[in-house]
């Protein structure tokens, strides 16, 4: 049947064809097996009956049953019908078996058992489980309600391989599922699992040929079962452990047989709460393993312990693959077939079991050790005797009421954590607050302390102020002092004016008029200054113009005229000598005349305020004519000296000519020379 099904020619119509073939079989091997074993009964009821002859009734029930009813039996089909033949012949021959059939027959409430162990004794064939499984599955209904332990039985034995699927499907209650019908529809639709799907495709079962090749028909019908179930059941979606579980599945039947046994196994075996994605009922297999091997293993789990050897690093893959990724598929599938009968226990069992033959070797181990122990030596410490493994898993002790308490204790504990972290998130989000509330109460402390530091500085700015301005309130007050003394002194001195100027009111006149004479005269006296200082700046100009004129060397045609000049300037020697000398006798007498005059006004000092002021512009006009008199001396010195400096100049450049000046009268004078006499005037 599974290689039919494996042809992988036309995916959707050979799996039609396939299934349908498989029906069709399955209902005639059943149909075979039970007018078999009635053609059996009937014969053991009437002993004087040939063997070989069959009850009138047993054929008009059963008219199409013969060998030859099906038709196009495929090979293997044949080679079943074989055997099943030779089992019939072996059974009539054997009275044995005849008498345990008939007591059977006898004892309606014997045990399924009771036929089971008349047909032990032929134990070395294997047409025995072949004709029991056939009969079980026939009357599957009665054989679940009444021989439910000797079922558990015959599983924990071995399905035989062309039972397992069927058997499977019955075991969990699959074969009529309303879900079925919706699997097609399912496969049109889009999931969000795709890609991941997509991508662990190929890690399952890489080594195994239904799914080992890209794109064939195992990985397509993989990825179908796995988009399906992602779509029925969204909070789950899709778990990598899953596919091994789907894939051992699609080994046995078609997906749709395949898809409804999972949903079944996902909702009545616990593997929904396994595949969460908060794995919470993992957590409670691992706290329920470890308890075991506490109560089991105690030198182990110390070990274990001492290790830092958590149960999860090696046995969270035994519950979510239920050792399907662990042992050789024959072994895992002895396995997974206790586990459709009797649930997540033989997952226990067996653990159990492993870690009671390896803890010898175990104990000796670090974790590293420990970790390729279990990858590397367990998986086939089991592969010619998987018996001998599910023997030892039924030695452990296993308590269920114990398990369930480990599960109210899981439960406490779990229940305790989400108070714990509920409490721990409530006092983090009460902590997070008060560190907000915290920074803002430091920002507005930094923000008070700026304040306060800017007031100091802003009263410190103000003091500083506050003092200047008292300074300078101090010193305009004592300013205001100064300046009221200074005002009271000046209307002393106005009301002594004014008594003055009453006083000496009858001789105002006389003084007006000699104020403005002497006005007049400073006046004058400035004017005639200012025309010495400019015939003074003239008459440096004039020595520059000679000085200048002297740096060029004259010709000998101008002797003549610089004899003239020469003699000219002479005469105007003369003249300006005398000048020098009127001068000279006009500040003597202006001394005399100042020397009288302040001997005169030397006691005037203590007259009226008024009269001062006359005198002060009389000394004025004395002290600037003494002025003008001084300046015109030295314009008169400085001519002087000009006038000698032309005549040097005109003398060493010209033919010396000797002359002598000689003074007959007061304003006569001779000018003497080897030939001729000159005389001249004074005035001129």
């Amino acid at each position: 049947m599974t290689a039919a099904f494996r042809n992988p020619k036309g995916k959707q119509v050979a799996t039609d064809k396939v299934a349908e073939k498989l029906s069709s079989t399955l209902s005639w091997v059943k149909n075979t097996v039970s007018h078999t074993v009635s053609q059996m009964a009937s014969q053991v009821a009437s002993p004087s009956a040939s063997l070989h002859t069959t009850s009138s009734s047993t054929t008009l029930s059963t008219p199409a049953l013969s060998p030859s009813s099906p038709p196009q039996l495929s090979p293997d089909d044949l080679e079943l019908l074989a055997k099943l033949e030779e089992q019939n012949r072996l059974l009539e021959t054997d009275s044995k078996s005849l008498k345990s059939v008939n007591g059977s027959r006898r004892n309606s409430g014997s045990s399924l058992v009771s036929s089971s162990s008349a047909s032990s004794n032929l134990s070395h064939l294997e047409e025995d489980s072949w004709i029991l499984w056939g009969r079980i599955v026939n009357e599957w209904e009665d054989v679940r309600k009444k021989k439910e332990k000797q079922v558990k039985e015959l599983v924990r034995k071995g399905i035989p391989h062309h039972f397992r699927a069927i058997v499977w499907q019955l075991l969990c209650s699959a074969q009529s599922m309303p879900i079925k019908d919706q699997y097609s529809e399912l496969l049109k639709m889009t999931s969000p699992c795709e890609k991941l799907i997509r991508r662990d495709i190929a890690r399952t079962y890489p080594e195994h040929n239904f799914f080992k090749e890209k794109d064939s028909l195992g990985q397509e019908v993989l990825f179908n079962v796995m988009k399906a179930y992602s779509l029925v059941d969204r909070e789950v979606g899709y778990c990598q452990g899953s596919a091994f579980i789907v894939g051992l599945l699609l080994m046995q039947m078609p997906e749709e047989e395949a898809f409804c046994v999972f949903v079944k196994l996902m909702q009545d075996y616990r593997l929904r709460e396994l595949f969460k994605p908060s794995m919470a009922e993992l957590g409670l297999c691992m706290y329920q393993f470890e308890c075991m091997i506490q109560e089991h293993l105690p030198e182990l789990f110390v070990h274990f312990q001492s290790q830092s050897f958590h149960t999860s690093m090696y046995a969270s893959s035994w519950f979510l693959t239920v050792f399907l990724t662990t042992f050789p598929l024959p072994i895992a599938t002895r396995i997974f077939d206790i586990f459709m009968s009797e649930g997540l226990e033989i997952v226990f069992r067996v653990g159990l079991a492993l870690l009671q033959m390896n803890q010898a070797e175990l104990m000796q181990l670090d974790m590293e050790g420990m970790l390729q122990h279990f990858q590397k030596v367990i998986p086939h410490q089991f592969d010619g005797s998987p018996d001998k493994l599910i023997q030892a898993a039924y030695q452990v002790k296993y308590n269920s009421k114990k398990m369930k308490k480990l599960e109210k204790e899981y439960t406490t504990i779990k229940t305790k954590e989400m108070e714990e972290q509920v409490e721990i998130k409530r006092l983090r989000t009460e902590n997070r607050l008060l560190k907000q509330r915290i920074e803002t109460l430091e920002k507005e402390s930094a923000s008070l302390a700026d304040r306060l530091i800017q007031g100091q500085v802003t009263r410190a700015q103000e003091a500083e102020e506050n003092y200047l301005v008292k300074r300078e309130l101090a010193t305009i007050k004592q300013q205001s002092d100064e300046a009221s003394a200074k005002l009271e002194q000046a209307e002393n001195i106005i009301r002594k004016l004014q008594h003055q100027q009453q006083w000496h009111k009858c001789s105002s006149n006389y003084n007006e008029d000699f104020v403005l004479q002497l006005e007049k005269e400073l006046v004058q006296a400035r004017l005639s200054e200012a025309e010495s200082q400019c015939a003074l700046k003239e008459m440096q100009d004039k020595v520059l113009d000679i000085e200048k004129r002297n740096n060029s060397f004259p010709d000998e045609n101008n002797v003549a005229r610089l004899q003239e000049e020469l003699i000219a300037v002479k005469l105007r020697e003369a003249e300006a000598i005398m000048g020098l000398k009127e001068l000279r006798q006009q500040v003597k007498d202006l001394e005399e005349h100042w020397q009288r005059h302040l001997s005169r006004t030397s006691g005037r000092w203590k007259d009226p305020p008024k009269k001062n002021a006359v005198n002060e512009l009389q000394d004025e006009l004395m002290t600037i004519r003494l002025k003008e008199a001084e300046t015109q001396a030295e314009i008169r010195e400085i001519k002087q000296r000009m006038m000698e400096m032309e005549t040097q100049d005109m003398m060493t450049k010209t033919v010396s000519i000797p002359f002598h000046i000689s003074q007959r009268g007061q304003n006569c004078f001779y000018l003497r020379t080897a030939d001729v006499e000159y005389k001249v005037n004074g005035a001129s």
